[in-house]
């Protein structure tokens, strides 16, 4: 499974958001894709994650209410929105898909994306 974000870069406070994760390779064996953030100086953190088959979502809860993660099967894209940003949302944003089987759960990750919120 290879994953390639895209949609980071500088945005003043107040403006949108809009993260995408495509997904490639054995996207079939998906279970669950999701974002994660690393702030600097910070340990990596679960923003959200949503399902590939009911597309259940959860949501830490440090951002529930804030953001909003969906999903595009049709081209096994994920996104991530988030309107009013702040600029304590600057961070590397990483895309997440897990593999679970009978016997193991691997993770796969992106190269992650910088967003960064100006004052």
């Amino acid at each position: 499974v290879q994953l390639v974000e895209s949609g980071g870069g500088l945005v003043q406070a107040g403006g949108s958001l809009r993260l995408s994760c495509a997904a490639s390779g054995s996207t079939n064996s998906i279970d669950a894709m999701g974002w994660y953030r690393q702030a600097p100086g910070e340990q990596r953190e679960l923003v959200a994650t949503i399902s590939t088959g009911g597309g259940s979502t959860n949501y830490a809860d440090s951002v529930k209410g804030r953001f909003t993660i969906s999903r595009n099967n049709a081209n096994n894209t994920i996104y991530l929105q988030r309107n009013s940003l702040k600029p304590e949302y600057t961070a590397v944003y990483y895309c997440n898909a897990m593999v679970a089987a009978i016997y193991y759960v691997r993770d796969y990750w992106g190269q992650g994306t910088q967003v960064t919120v100006s004052s």
